[in-house]
């Protein structure tokens, strides 16, 4: 993954945070790339997998937020 994609995304306002989110956008939209967090909850993991959802792993949900310089953390993203 890279990570620049994920920035880019971000600033293009391209980026869907959270599992419900994802997996609501997923079921609408047949073009899309999803990104976990290499430190994600496995009940979230598997919630992707059950839904058949493809994703790549990323940093740690603490390193994401701070290059992003967001004010919460998140576990899945979504590009759209």
């Amino acid at each position: 993954m890279s990570f620049k994609e994920l920035k880019e995304n971000y600033l293009n306002k391209r980026l869907i945070f959270g599992i419900r989110e994802t997996i609501k956008n997923a079921k609408k939209t047949k073009k899309y790339k999803v990104f976990v967090s290499k430190d994600a909850r496995e009940e979230t993991i598997k919630k992707l997998e059950e839904n058949k959802i493809n994703f790549e792993f990323t940093k740690p949900k603490e390193e994401v937020a701070k290059e992003l310089n967001l004010k919460f953390l998140s576990e899945v993203y979504f590009i759209k």
